[in-house]
């Protein structure tokens, strides 16, 4: 018996010193807790997502500038902070992307230290905020330690590691899927992130990437760490992701619609189809996170106000986000009306923090109604739109709301349905009673939330 453990002791050190990359990650120390796990992580029914990008955010681009705005944060009325890759980032074959990710458990050191880090999250927690971290699962950078085991990564017909098919990223490389150490060292790597920094959960980039299967066993497995409610964001559109245990997938065909009804005239309903086909799937409390922008489509698409009709315009598409059938999702700068794009890699402006407090009081204000109101954010919906208005109601229990938004820049009239004819409402804002007759006249870009 000894004998044998010795031969085998022998065949781990061999294997270890031939491939000292697949013994350092693979066997990566489980951390001790940080902190105390927090214990007030929203139903993810109630959620409302706050996107921070370090490098446009503060004067200095780390995690400082978000700690020393949380009370700015807070006051917007999120409840779930979400922080842009963290970690360093790729030399080899690189173009600066935070996504081109270079080592899964450090830090960059252009955002600061893992003790900065800490300090964001306690910041975030004693103020009611969950903190999620974007994870990388698809692909590394060309110079991650990972690829000194090349069996870790997809490989042409000469044994080269290559990026992702078709896809056009040429600075990250393919992980393998099917190579189970590679897939463990993944979960690990997740795992010290919820014990090191007490993190709240993940917003997965290009998850439509890993294979089912893969997600399966990721989110049991930190799930399954003692403690902690996650909250794990998709950023894919796979209708596995819902089974594979994500409360979220992202609205990039909900977005692309939204354009499509402001940019050439589209008619409203078709919100209406996409909400029956991105939940179709769903259980209870999983939701679509839905936005105006984001990180990508800031610089390619661009601003709110490019896209969405100006300050008017922008905020009448947020109502519909905020108020009908998903979760919102605030990208930095946003609140403050920033009319310039914040373009890739993100180190050219800052926000100005200063601007638009008029649009940053309507953020308040709807987001702040969301919070008040079960029945917008738990509530049965039925669709009351036309081609040019978003129209419906949502009904929890006595609660019920009435929300009209008039996505188009002309005034519209608005017959109001037959079975809402005559009910009595108070503007959800004023207070003001009203009945509502036969029509409604809308100006243009305006919108009304009314509740009982």
């Amino acid at each position: 018996m000894k004998r044998n453990l010795l031969i085998l002791f022998c065949l781990v050190a061999l294997l270890c010193i031939q491939n000292p990359a697949l013994f350092a990650q693979t066997n990566l120390a489980t951390p001790a807790q940080y902190g105390k796990p927090f214990k007030n992580v929203p139903d993810r029914r109630d959620v409302s997502i706050y996107q921070v990008n370090m490098r446009t955010f503060g004067k200095n681009g780390d995690f400082k500038g978000v700690t020393e705005r949380l009370d700015s944060i807070k006051a917007l009325g999120v409840n779930v902070i979400y922080l842009m890759p963290i970690y360093p980032v790729g030399i080899l074959k690189a173009v600066n992307s935070p996504y081109c990710i270079r080592d899964y458990t450090a830090i960059n050191k252009e955002f600061g230290t893992l003790d900065d880090l800490r300090q964001l999250v306690d910041g975030a927690h004693s103020r009611n905020l969950a903190v999620i971290l974007d994870w990388v699962a698809n692909h590394t950078a060309y110079d991650h330690v990972w690829t000194k085991n090349k069996s870790w990564y997809l490989q042409d017909s000469t044994g080269n590691i290559i990026s992702p098919p078709n896809m056009g990223w040429r600075d990250v490389a393919q992980l393998n899927f099917k190579n189970p150490d590679m897939r463990r060292a993944m979960m690990s790597a997740m795992k010290y992130w919820i014990l090191a920094a007490n993190v709240d959960g993940f917003r997965c980039d290009y998850s439509d990437g890993p294979p089912f299967d893969f997600w399966k066993q990721a989110l049991d497995t930190l799930k399954n760490i003692p403690n902690h409610t996650l909250l794990l964001l998709s950023e894919g559109g796979r209708k596995d992701h819902y089974k594979a245990g994500f409360d979220y997938n992202f609205g990039f065909n909900f977005f692309g619609n939204l354009k499509a009804v402001f940019e050439r005239n589209r008619s409203v309903l078709s919100i209406d189809s996409l909400n029956t086909a991105d939940y179709k799937d769903t259980e209870e409390g999983q939701q679509m996170v839905r936005y105006t922008t984001n990180h990508d489509v800031n610089g390619s698409d661009g601003t709110p106000l490019e896209l969405f009709g100006g300050k008017k315009g922008s905020m009448a598409a947020f109502v519909v986000i905020a108020c009908m059938k998903s979760v919102p999702m605030i990208y930095n700068g946003q609140e403050v009306g920033t009319p310039y794009r914040l373009l890739f890699p993100f180190t050219a402006k800052k926000i100005d923090w200063t601007l638009n407090p008029d649009v940053t009081a309507e953020y308040k204000k709807i987001i702040g109604f969301r919070n008040s109101s079960k029945a917008i954010r738990r509530g049965k919906l039925t669709s009351y739109s036309s081609a040019d208005v978003c129209a419906f109601t949502k009904e929890n229990g006595k609660e019920k709301v009435f929300v009209l938004s008039n996505l188009r820049n002309k005034t519209v009239s608005y017959t109001i349905p037959a079975d809402l004819l005559k009910s009595k409402w108070k503007n959800a804002f004023t207070e003001i009673k009203m009945t509502i007759n036969a029509n409604i006249t809308l100006e243009p870009y305006s919108y009304l939330i009314l509740k009982n």
